[in-house]
């Protein structure tokens, strides 16, 4: 589940710890008599120091101010209600419910098998293999049949070669012989990645089984993953109305022909790349791993770059044209870099069944349950066939009393797993005995007791769950006050929000700007040529035409509508009709000819939307607090403050 947030400061800054119990009773401050202690103040004030970029925010009573506000919030959510919403109620059980998983778990056997997979994300596997599926219900007989089966097939294998048996056994149906290529950890079920793992290369594996059927399985190869690659672009979209570089496929062509006459890379990216973000930077990109980009196209090129400086050729991907250049590339990262995301995978797959069992026996050993299953003979005899038809009930005379087994000094009876029972037939094969499914359904509800029994109890035995759980139900009292009371006003608000806007419109405005054409080339006698032909008023595409000879592009153009600030113009350029004088700008020269300048302009209500809304709920917020201040009392211990300005000066 997704935190709900709306702003650094509150989400972030006060929801840690916010609400855990006090060992100091020293109180900071009271909000109409609900006190607030200074360890709650200096320990989300020292938690969250490295966090703030505002400097005021590290000073003591900027900060202090912030916190009232926070805690002013918050009790005017539960003054109107919002901690009694059912909405709310039901996401915070959910959220507890998930965030419990986290802390339900052996985390001995979860850092072994995070290390294991992060041995195997390392490495590559190339490999084929052959299955016999067979149902995991299947009958004895049935389940021999697929294991002789699949010995056959590796026999013959050892024989007359793997791939050629693979090839004449596989029939799509009930068997599958299927060429796999390189695979690494989590992208195959944990115990056909484990097999393949533990089999040296140009070995067969022994047979082994998943959910699936038999497996046998045939490694042709072993190499090292991928890593990281650093990387940077030349990006090229089409623009409506730029008649220069109508068609973004010529654009990034001429580009990539200046690059092979010998001119910079991060000067031309500086000048023409598209991606504003990373043509400042010589279009850097940050560093990336396989599968993190959104665009298949661009990593697979990046990927294929082998030597630091390497430039691919122009292509095209969902986002436009690019030219690549890698800068760096590293191998897969360290452990503890990637320990987090591992776990979370680990937990999610068949490594999980090996976390859940090691966890079981922790709690039984925790909660004094011993190991041994109870008579089950008396529910044995209570089934019939009526409970694969989904329809069996306990009888009238059950005997729902008695004790099954208890975990610490709660009692679980017959009645609770007679009820079990009854929930779970659906999950019974008729290929089963009535002993048989009596036994897997004890152990089911004798685990999914033990770990019910430590969720409820969480809060009781781990203080950082209980913290987690507090800052996120604050987190979600404020996030609906602030969508009720601010966000969401928009439509009933919107007299006021045009009124806002008419008493602040001088601050809603387009600055000057120059329709404009730019001209840039690594050659100064060249650009003396087009100033001349500027000059002349001849038209772009003739110039072009004449500068641009025998497939070299000498010079490359811009035309655009453009602020004093764009990138391809020199710093402090003086925004002036006519064409300008030389600049040396980026590692090249730069001529403009400004056809017409465009004053500084007022934005209509229309043009500044989104400005004027954000502008006016920050106003509206800080009035709303003014008010809060005065419906409920705030009284500031300045003792106690003196003593957390101390403490925090001297730490």
């Amino acid at each position: 589940m997704k935190l709900k947030c709306y702003s650094v400061f509150l989400l972030t800054l006060f929801l840690l710890e916010g609400q855990a119990q006090s060992k100091s009773k020293d109180v900071l401050f009271t909000v109409s008599g609900d006190s607030i202690y200074t360890s709650e103040f200096i320990r989300v004030y020292n938690k969250n120091l490295n966090l703030v970029q505002d400097e005021s925010q590290k000073d003591v009573d900027e900060y202090l101010n912030m916190f009232i506000n926070y805690k002013l919030k918050l009790k005017e959510a539960k003054s109107l209600g919002f901690d009694k919403k059912p909405s709310y109620i039901r996401e915070l059980g959910t959220y507890r419910q998930q965030l419990a998983q986290n802390f339900v778990t052996d985390s001995n056997v979860t850092d072994a098998l995070v290390e294991e997979a992060y041995d195997r994300v390392l490495n590559e596997v190339e490999a084929s293999h052959i299955l016999v599926r067979v149902d995991q219900n299947a009958s004895v007989q049935d389940t021999l049949d697929a294991y002789n089966a699949i010995l056959k097939f590796r026999d013959s294998a050892i024989k007359e070669g793997f791939e050629t048996v693979r090839k004449e056994a596989h029939n799509g149906q009930t068997v599958f012989g299927e060429d796999l290529g390189y695979f690494s950890g989590f992208k195959m079920v944990y115990p056909f990645e484990t097999a393949a793992y533990n089999t040296k290369v140009g070995e067969i594996s022994q047979p082994f089984r998943t959910q699936f059927g038999y497996h046998i399985v045939y490694v042709k190869n072993k190499r090292k993953s991928r890593g990281e690659r650093t990387v940077a672009h030349i990006m090229v979209v089409d623009k409506n109305g730029d008649s220069i570089a109508a068609n973004s496929e010529i654009r990034i062509q001429d580009i990539y022909k200046k690059l092979n006459q010998g001119e910079d890379f991060e000067a031309l990216a500086k000048q023409f790349s598209d991606d504003t973000n990373s043509a400042s930077k010589g279009g850097l990109l940050s560093p990336f791993t396989s599968g993190q980009l959104s665009s298949q196209e661009f990593e697979d090129v990046a990927f294929t770059l082998d030597n630091i400086g390497d430039v691919s050729k122009p292509f095209k991907s969902n986002f436009g044209w690019h030219i690549v250049k890698l800068y760096d590339k590293k191998p897969v990262e360290p452990f503890q870099n990637l320990k987090s995301q591992l776990e979370a995978q680990v937990k999610r797959d068949d490594r999980s069944k090996i976390i859940d069992k090691a966890l079981f026996d922790k709690l039984k050993a925790k909660y004094g349950v011993n190991n041994h299953q109870p008579a089950l003979a008396y529910f044995g005899s209570l089934l019939n066939e009526s409970y694969f038809k989904r329809s069996w009930q306990l009888p009238a005379d059950f005997e729902r009393d008695k004790i099954v087994f208890k975990i610490n000094d709660k009692p679980f009876t017959y009645k609770d797993f007679g009820d079990y029972l009854v929930k779970n037939q659906s999950n019974a094969s008729v290929k089963e005995t009535y002993t048989d499914i009596v036994a897997k359904a004890y152990d089911s509800f004798l685990n999914t007791s033990l770990v019910q029994y430590q969720e409820a109890n969480l809060e009781n035995e781990n203080e950082d769950f209980a913290n987690i759980v507090n800052e996120y139900r604050d987190g979600l009292l404020l996030f609906d006050l602030m969508e009720n009371v601010i966000w969401n006003t928009t439509q009933s608000d919107s007299l006021e929000i045009q009124k806002f806007y008419d008493n602040h419109k001088e601050n809603y405005f387009f600055p000057e700007r120059m329709d404009a054409i730019i001209a840039s080339s690594a050659k100064q006698n060249i650009i003396k040529r087009v100033s001349q032909l500027l000059a002349s008023n001849m038209d772009l595409d003739d110039i072009k035409n004449l500068v641009n000879t025998d497939g070299e592009v000498q010079v490359l153009f811009t035309s655009d509508v453009m602020e004093a600030s764009h990138q391809a113009l020199p710093d402090n350029f003086e925004l002036k009709k006519g064409v300008s004088k030389i600049y040396k700008h980026h590692d090249a020269y730069v001529i403009v000819q400004i056809k017409d300048v465009l004053p500084k302009k007022i934005k209509t209500f229309e043009e500044a939307r989104g400005e004027v809304i954000s502008d006016y709920q920050v106003a509206k917020e800080n009035k709303w607090l003014e008010g809060l201040k005065t419906k409920y009392k705030v009284e500031v211990n300045q003792e106690s403050l003196n003593k957390v300005k101390s403490q925090i000066k001297n730490q």
